[in-house]
């Protein structure tokens, strides 16, 4: 139950929340602390903010008090790789990576967590890369006090389909990289392929195991696809045939050596034609041309969630399409962008 009393008459009384002080351009934070004890010097502070009155609370058997609830939610949101300090402030907590990786965010389960009345959390797009000690969402507890039961039913939810947060690290991969195409190979036209894909592989921290060139020919594309499997690859970059040119016949080679899933096809532009496939457990992704000419594709949505271990399917790459459509802006700004923000 909450009290009111005039602020003239709460010397001894201790403050039931933080109450704010803002001065504009300069300061936004508490004045006083909650379980501050009011002495008659406070007074005056205290009604120059606009406080005539203050709560006094007396808290029931089936009360909570916000700074309670929160650390309640936020324990329950955070999953591996997410941290959290137990120092609420006027109901809220926030929530950091624990070391630099992959965020992910349970979608469904933090929409059915925010449908419960006096709760919320608001978390960053999931499938963000995340640094060590960013903040990757926030929570709290929306009244100064509310009933235990709808707090106890949003943990329930937050814990019913696994973690709604958690920061996957990306794993070090020995990265094979296969160029194909026959102007290439013979030597007609410059290789730009190997330079951009080296770096997006070392940008994410893995390393190049070894870079081949092959014609369009199946079998020695094939071949290669084996040698580099042999030598240890844990991934495979494939650029070149991925259009519906009868020469193209990387895709074809792709089975050929042995790939028990291929799914073809993405709802990315740039990046429609892209290609996920496995053999085993090693992952083989075929990178179309539109990576020459764009600074980011589905590739570069996709990379990390490789080496975060996410098994990709057909399903993942039909997600992408909310969010998926780049606007090829004169000056790219990605991540700062929506592309591949929605799935």
């Amino acid at each position: 139950m909450i009290k009111t009393v005039k602020v003239e008459e709460a010397v001894g009384l201790k403050l039931a929340h933080d109450i704010t002080e803002i001065r504009p351009g300069e300061f936004k934070g508490p004045a006083f602390r909650k379980g501050h004890s009011v002495c008659a010097e406070d007074i005056c502070r205290l009604q120059r903010l606009g406080k005539n009155h203050l709560y006094v609370i007396e808290l029931g058997p089936d009360d909570i008090h916000e700074n309670e609830a929160a650390s309640m939610l936020a324990g329950a949101l955070a999953g591996e790789g997410v941290v959290w300090q137990d120092n609420p402030m006027e109901g809220k907590i926030n929530l950091h990576a624990a070391y630099d990786g992959l965020l992910t965010v349970n979608v469904a389960t933090l929409a059915a967590f925010n449908m419960i009345d006096e709760v919320m959390c608001a978390t960053r797009h999931t499938h963000t890369l995340v640094r060590k000690g960013e903040k990757v969402a926030a929570t709290r507890a929306i009244p100064l006090i509310m009933k235990r039961a709808p707090i106890e039913r949003a943990v329930a939810i937050a814990r019913s389909q696994g973690p709604v947060l958690s920061v996957k690290p990306l794993a070090a991969t020995q990265v094979g990289i296969i160029i194909t195409g026959n102007e290439v190979y013979h030597g007609l036209i410059e290789d730009k392929f190997a330079p951009i894909l080296s770096r997006k592989v070392t940008a994410l921290g893995s390393q190049v195991l070894a870079v081949d060139f092959a014609p369009d020919d199946t079998a020695l594309i094939t071949s290669l696809i084996r040698r580099h499997l042999e030598q240890g690859a844990g991934l495979l970059l494939l650029s070149g045939g991925m259009s519906v040119d009868p020469d193209d016949v990387t895709r074809h080679a792709i089975r050929q050596a042995g790939a028990t899933e291929v799914y073809y096809g993405s709802a990315v532009l740039p990046g429609a034609m892209f290609l996920v496939a496995y053999i085993g457990e090693v992952p083989l992704l075929g990178v179309p041309a539109c990576a020459l000419h764009h600074p980011v594709t589905v590739l570069d949505l996709i990379l990390p969630r490789i080496m975060a271990g996410e098994h990709i399917t057909k399903k993942e790459l039909a997600f992408l399409g909310h969010g998926g459509l780049c606007l090829d802006c004169q000056e790219c700004l990605y991540p700062r962008c929506g592309f591949g923000k929605g799935a």
